[in-house]
């Protein structure tokens, strides 16, 4: 059975490894050609993979699904906190690698390679903190939860953002933006949110 819960955080998980991709290959492509990159579409694909996770995804992850399995199973409690300690490391390294953005833009070439190094750093370690996520945590809570466990977690999932919080459609927006922004040869637009 397909669980709406876990199509969203499979879905979500899509949408943020394309935008951290597509950072990856708009930077390689303006290395091999010897340009410079358009700053304000990597401060929207940054911007998008700080704040869409941070406000949005990685609490749904940890007060919603890693709640649940927490109560249900021991198995996993080592790795739901460490991918919860994650959450807050990711957090700071988005930051650095936004900084090391900024000081590129205004410094110019001599801040390429450590922006460069420091969005490879965190291109890895996101891509490997969602793929524990996927191959580890949601097949887990497919055997463990209960039917009602998994009616609780889809109703929450579909439910819209908390007073006080950016709803999803404004963070589709975004991911539409940043899509309409980025060249077509790079294949963002195939992935939806």
């Amino acid at each position: 059975m397909i669980h709406r819960a876990a199509q969203v955080i499979r879905e979500e998980h899509a949408a943020i490894a394309a935008v951290l991709r597509t950072v990856s290959l708009l930077l390689a492509q303006h290395r091999r050609e010897g340009t410079l990159p358009r700053f304000d579409a990597l401060r929207a694909m940054l911007f998008y993979a700080d704040e869409f996770p941070a406000r949005e995804h990685h609490r749904k992850e940890t007060e919603l699904l890693f709640t649940r399995l927490r109560a249900r199973t021991p198995l996993a409690r080592e790795q739901l906190d460490h991918l919860d300690s994650e959450h807050g490391r990711g957090e700071r390294m988005i930051r650095q690698v936004q900084h090391e953005l900024t000081a590129f833009e205004m410094l110019g070439e001599p801040r390429r390679q450590g922006f460069e190094q420091a969005v490879e750093r965190y291109v890895d370690f996101y891509l490997q903190h969602m793929a524990m996520e996927e191959c580890d945590i949601l097949p887990l809570a497919e055997r463990v939860l209960t039917a009602e466990d998994w009616a609780d977690l889809d109703a929450a999932f579909a439910e819209p953002a908390p007073a006080g919080q950016v709803p999803d459609a404004a963070y589709r927006a975004l991911f539409t933006q940043i899509v309409n922004t980025v060249p077509a040869p790079l294949g963002l637009g195939a992935v939806g949110h």
